[in-house]
């Protein structure tokens, strides 16, 4: 039996939401020593271990939470670290609530263990302290291309690098990373967490080559010419979409993608310390409901805009963002326009956007995604006097790698194709994360680099 019955999480300490909607410093400042091991002393260390069926990375969480409770950090910090190359993210950013802790038998009675606040508190431990043993690795002359220094990328390298293969890492912008560095904020996701995690792959070999965009740069077929035998393309999804509404082309108007790539990859939050200034007016609206939504939000906030509107044509249980995520945004004073649709964006003789034009909108019968369809009201139009609009409605791959890779088979709207080991139609070329699903999760990112990492040896190994 569990020492601590308590039927609810052990809080993780966090700004007050009229601090923090002011600066981009970490929300939740994570557990104490004294936190985790209450918190893990909640752990049934279930035999048959439910949560792990919902982890993409199968870490194996009863073992690290029983080494918490012993007080060995290190051994758990291991645990983690045989089946997940970004620990210190994944604790901050995956969706528990949806994965490992949503098959926690605490949870049917009461709030599931917090599996995410314990992986962190781990993580972060171990990092601070230089815990992590060196890991003596037997090099076998292999040699492994990774398009991608993303989530899925990365992993894929770290696995392959364990497992004894030369690996190098071709990333588009001048810091690898990929979402982890460009989408999520600094107040949710620290980089430098992000840069350590990055320079511990560095330690097992993996190299990375930044400023490479492989289709211009370099191409697939002169890196076999360079003696890389394998290839895993882990791209992600960076081209935005947008609505199609008349007023989309005026000034004021981002997309999601190029407004958190300017502030998070490029400082914008810090200018003009950092010469990468975002116009931005005192009234916004983000159109969408989605993580990339919320913090799109939440960053609006924190750059000074004294109304930031959340349009979103569902209702708040439609809403994909997680849920910490919208009762972050409302604490920090975001409004949420649910039901409500955008049909234009207003301009002045300008050019520069004035307010938006909605539509009150109701639920009908679901759709294919399982959700009830949104219907326009007839004659609820209203406006919204703003400065600026934000689309966050999602993204799908940039078309770049198809358009110079011959051969390779893609989706209609730009997804690879790929099988379940993450083989491409090209022989070596192997997949993963939003390349292949559009944009997703950064830990389903990871479980496909994962997947197509112990392939990809496999592959090789049977040359």
């Amino acid at each position: 039996m569990p020492k601590n019955m308590s039927l609810k999480k052990v809080p993780i300490p966090e700004q007050a939401p009229e601090v923090r909607n002011k600066n981009f410093e970490e929300v939740a400042t994570g557990y104490t020593k004294e936190m985790a091991l209450e918190e893990a002393n909640r752990c049934l260390n279930c035999k048959n271990k439910p949560c792990m069926q919902g982890c993409p990375v199968q870490v194996h969480i009863p073992e690290f939470i029983e080494a918490i409770t012993e007080q060995n950090f290190e051994k758990a910090y291991a645990i983690i670290k045989k089946t997940s190359s970004l620990p210190a993210v994944c604790g901050r950013v995956c969706p528990q609530e949806s994965q490992c802790e949503k098959y926690c038998v605490r949870g049917i009675k009461g709030e599931a263990v917090a599996i995410g606040r314990l992986e962190r508190f781990v993580a972060d431990y171990c990092m601070n302290n230089n815990t992590e043993e060196k890991i003596n690795i037997q090099k076998n002359g292999r040699k492994v291309a990774v398009l991608g220094a993303g989530p899925a990328g990365l992993t894929c390298a770290g696995d392959l690098a364990k497992a004894g293969f030369s690996v190098t890492v071709f990333e588009a912008f001048h810091k690898a990373g990929g979402v982890l560095v460009y989408g999520i904020p600094e107040f949710r996701l620290p980089k430098s967490i992000v840069q350590k995690e990055i320079d511990g792959l560095k330690e097992l070999g993996v190299e990375i080559q930044t400023n490479m965009v492989v289709g211009k740069t370099v191409s697939i077929d002169e890196l076999r010419e360079e003696g890389y035998e394998a290839f895993f393309i882990g791209t992600g999804a960076g081209l935005p979409a947008f609505m199609n509404i008349p007023g989309e082309n005026l000034n004021g108007v981002y997309s999601a993608n190029e407004f958190l790539t300017r502030i998070n990859l490029m400082k914008a939050y810090q200018f003009p310390k950092y010469d990468t200034p975002v116009y931005l007016g005192k009234r916004v609206a983000v159109v969408g409901g989605g993580n990339v939504a919320m913090d799109a939000a939440r960053c609006a906030k924190r750059l000074g805009a004294e109304e930031v509107y959340i349009i979103y044509r569902r209702g708040e249980e439609e809403m994909p963002a997680r849920l910490e995520e919208i009762h972050h945004a409302k604490e920090e004073g975001i409004i949420f326009k649910l039901l409500t649709n955008p049909v234009e964006v207003l301009g002045d003789d300008k050019g520069w956007v004035t307010g938006i034009r909605c539509v009150k909108m109701e639920l009908g019968e679901p759709d294919a995604s399982g959700r009830r369809r949104p219907q326009p009201k007839e004659n609820s139009e209203f406006d919204i006097a703003l400065e600026n609009v934000i689309i966050a409605i999602g993204q799908t791959p940039n078309p770049l790698i198809k358009s110079t890779t011959e051969g390779l088979e893609t989706q209609k709207w730009g997804g690879i194709i790929t099988n379940e080991a993450g083989k491409t139609s090209l022989d070596g070329v192997y997949a993963g994360g939003d390349a292949v699903t559009g944009a997703a999760t950064v830990i389903l990112a990871m479980g496909a680099g994962k997947t197509a990492a112990k392939s990809i040896a496999d592959y090789l190994l049977k040359k």
